[in-house]
């Protein structure tokens, strides 16, 4: 079985080390790639106002998260919901993963990498499989055709179900000679390939399609007229001969 999760914050502003807090968090899991309901959404008072850049992003107003807990008292309960997770998927993680270490070391917790197994970058994934093009959360989505009509701001959890949507949609080749009619064999075959084990494909059948007698009588022409524009220097009549 494996157990993914999806994370995104929001936050005050673009730097942790110049004092900007995480102000909401939202976590969706999935279990054998498939979502499962049990997420996590939570608010937090920053105990400071948001920038107006950042307010404009996500509009979390401070009076909205004047009651909300701080991120000292929920920390241990966000680890714990991360405990067993096969993979951390964020976008641009050394943004997030930046903030929640600093959360972390103001509660005298060990860096986010400590507690997790793997996080994967999908902003990484995404500029090595479209490079040279925009790889925002909003371009992948249209590119990958995730519906984000209902987006008109930011949000954390939001923003962690339409990633969940584009990560599946970037990673489907993975998998797909293994997919079958019930989930476990190509669940475990997404394991092992997300493991960079060996698999074994001596099972698959792949159906063979014979040439039709136009389509060989097409082919053998091509080769003539090849043998004859190279002077008969080919060498696929010899090794057939």
């Amino acid at each position: 079985m494996s157990r993914l999760i999806v994370l995104d914050t929001e936050t005050t502003g673009l730097s942790a080390v110049d004092g900007d807090r995480i102000v909401e968090l939202g976590c969706v899991e999935l279990v054998n790639r498939k979502l499962t309901g049990n997420n996590l959404h939570l608010y937090f008072n920053p105990e400071r106002d948001s920038h107006e850049e950042a307010l404009r992003v996500h509009g979390l107003t401070t009076e909205f998260l004047r009651d909300k807990p701080k991120f000292a008292e929920k920390a241990r309960d966000i680890l714990a919901y991360l405990q067993g997770a096969d993979e951390v998927i964020i976008h641009n993680a050394p943004f997030d993963v930046g903030f929640l270490n600093k959360e972390l070391e103001r509660v005298g917790l060990p860096p986010f990498k400590q507690h997790v197994s793997v996080v994967t970058d999908t902003l990484v994934m995404a500029k090595e499989l479209f490079p040279g093009k925009r790889n925002s959360l909003d371009a992948l989505c249209d590119r990958l055709e995730v519906d984000n009509s209902g987006r008109t701001l930011h949000g954390a959890l939001l923003d962690a179900e339409l990633l969940a949507d584009v990560y599946i949609n970037m990673t489907r080749g993975q998998d797909a000679l293994l997919m079958a009619e019930d989930d476990g064999p190509a669940d475990a075959g997404a394991a092992l390939l997300q493991q960079h084990n060996k698999v074994d494909l001596r099972s698959i059948r792949l159906p063979v399609l014979q040439a039709s007698e136009h389509e060989l009588a097409a082919h053998e022409q091509v080769l003539t007229e090849l043998d004859k524009s190279s002077d008969g220097k080919t060498i696929w009549r010899t090794a057939a001969a």
